[in-house]
């Protein structure tokens, strides 16, 4: 399995996964097209399918062009029909297909949007699993509630934090170095962060995306998976007894107004 972020609009990542087997490919999240289709032709391959993660237009806004041009099928969840643009086909928390000899499932994500989804892809040969988070889960932090609610995205969040340790993260947006400097703000005794912001800085001034990265890099720094830490609750003021959904809600919160 080969998957290559490709850099779109200011701060955002298109993905292009790639079935070493078959050569069979999909494209995530094309948010423009010419980027998208540049990192294509270069691989000289024929795209299947375009997988969308949800329906905002940095998000979506290549679809229709790059689904005209090579004909691909365009995933979507069930609920996002009509707000995907060139939508072929809907999917659910439970689907599963291939690409090639790759196996996908898919996650439905509430939280950012209500119509959001993860793509879960993995590599049977070399057991390498990953995971396509959308505007859900970041490197270090989660998106915007926009449509859904604390509770949800809290719930998106224990089922991403399911799946193995060892999968590999690819999120919508390089954002990674701000939530870094958010999670340490709230849990500044967390060492884990520091290595973090280290590899982040390292990355980012050699000019390479910080993704990817692990589920158990993000168990040990993503303040939004880390509910639970005395630390980070006492900094926010978060009762002990409040529950994932109030805690991930505060934390959204501070985040926002975070400077």
């Amino acid at each position: 399995m080969q998957i290559t972020p490709i850099p779109c609009l200011s701060d955002n990542y298109a993905y292009l996964v790639v079935d070493d087997a078959t050569g069979t490919a999909a494209i995530v999240d094309p948010s423009e097209d010419a980027p998208v289709r540049a990192a294509v032709d270069a691989r000289g391959i024929t795209p299947r399918d375009i997988w969308c993660t949800h329906h905002h237009h940095d998000h979506v806004g290549g679809n229709e062009a790059i689904a005209e041009h090579y004909g691909t099928a365009v995933l979507g969840h069930v609920s996002d029909k009509g707000r995907i643009p060139a939508q072929t086909k809907e999917v659910a928390t439970g689907d599963t297909f291939t690409l090639g000899s790759l196996a996908v499932s898919v996650i439905h994500i509430p939280g950012h949007t209500l119509g959001a989804v993860a793509y879960v892809v993995k590599d049977e040969a070399s057991g390498e699993q990953a995971v396509f988070t959308g505007d859900t889960m970041f490197l270090g932090g989660c998106g915007r509630l926009f449509e859904g609610t604390p509770a949800q995205m809290n719930t998106s969040f224990e089922a991403l934090m399911a799946l193995d340790p060892k999968t590999k993260v690819y999120c919508g947006h390089e954002y990674t170095a701000s939530n870094l400097r958010f999670a340490k703000h709230v849990e500044p005794s967390n060492e884990a962060i520091d290595v973090a912001v280290a590899r982040t800085t390292e990355l980012r001034a050699s000019g390479k995306p910080t993704v990817p990265g692990t589920l158990a890099e993000e168990r040990a720094t993503n303040p939004f998976v880390r509910i639970d830490s005395a630390e980070i609750r006492k900094t926010l003021g978060i009762a002990a007894d409040a529950s994932g959904g109030e805690a991930l809600g505060a934390i959204r919160k501070a985040k926002d107004d975070f400077k």
